[in-house]
């Protein structure tokens, strides 16, 4: 069997490193929980909260990833933490993986690559948000406490003139019900590794998820960067949609003209050009731990599973 390589971090790094990733959380997190106290919602950064079920603690929580073993006092600090290996001077996350998190790791594995392997397509013009309200009474839309900038009439005008070319099956599946057959593509879970593209919005976004999904295994680091992006492009998501959100400090990026078409495909591309430099880090730290972990023999495959 190949030894599997180790770092070893004393007590003074990962201390540190703890450290320095709760304050660059707590400056996201701090005003949300503050937020949710008072009873206030956000229709930007609450979306990071809500649609993604992951409590702010578990962001706000370290781990040095797999392949690393922490000296000091690690033991007391990570004792009670899932996932984590402890002896009497030291602690490491556990190698050994159940089969859900095997066939998990695969999956995001294999949806990485396809998704990185293809072009950046830019040009939906982030009608999704359109695409939701369409043809609905305010108090069906999913923020009816936020009203619209553009009248009823230009929300139908733009879908059906400009036309709906989502990739996105996570996006598709909230759409109204006359928006969806309008969609150039018919999309579903079992197709998305075969739709997922890297200029969607919410295929950035998404690296979030699938950082948190894997945790302990990835580095909490990493996690921060794909919650930094995921808010950047859920700002510019939002910007594009037909809600009016100047209260939130959110200048509207006006895709229902020429002008703001143009403006957000610039923006849609800088967005994707992050967005594929993260998932190569990603995908490379999913690859040393697929390495790892079978380097430690203490995989079981099992057949891949659908995951949303």
């Amino acid at each position: 069997m190949t030894p599997v390589t180790v770092r070893v971090l004393p007590q003074r790094t990962w201390l540190e490193r703890t450290r320095a990733h709760e304050r660059r959380v707590d400056a996201w997190l701090s005003p949300a929980l503050e937020r949710r106290a008072r009873g206030e919602a956000h229709p930007v950064e609450d979306f990071l909260f809500d649609y993604y079920p992951y409590p702010p603690s578990r962001l706000r929580r370290w781990s040095p990833g797999l392949g690393v073993v922490l000296q000091g006092r690690a033991a007391e600090v990570f004792r009670d933490r899932r996932g984590f290996v402890v002896s009497p001077e030291a602690a490491h996350v556990d190698p050994v993986i159940s089969p859900a998190q095997s066939s998990r790791l695969r999956w995001v594995r294999d949806l990485l690559l396809r998704t990185s392997a293809r072009a950046a397509v830019v040009g939906c013009f982030g009608l999704h948000e359109w695409a939701m309200v369409y043809r609905l009474d305010r108090a069906e839309r999913r923020h009816p406490q936020v009203a619209l900038r553009v009248p009823d009439q230009v929300v139908e005008a733009t879908v059906e003139q400009v036309g709906l070319r989502c990739t996105h099956f996570d996006a598709l599946r909230f759409f109204s019900p006359e928006a969806r057959p309008r969609n150039v593509s018919t999309l579903s879970r079992e197709t998305q590794p075969e739709h997922e593209q890297p200029g969607c919005l919410h295929a950035t976004m998404d690296l979030f998820k699938y950082c948190m999904w894997l945790q302990p295994l990835l580095p909490a680091e990493l996690s921060a960067d794909a919650f930094e992006l995921a808010r950047d492009a859920r700002a510019l998501d939002m910007a594009a949609s037909p809600y009016d959100l100047a209260a939130y400090g959110l200048t509207p990026v006006p895709v229902e003209s020429a002008a703001g078409r143009a403006e957000y495909k610039h923006r849609q591309a800088e967005v994707a050009a992050r967005g594929q430099e993260l998932r190569s880090r990603i995908l490379a730290a999913v690859e040393a731990v697929v390495a790892h972990v079978r380097s430690s023999t203490r995989i079981r495959e099992t057949p891949t599973a659908r995951h949303r």
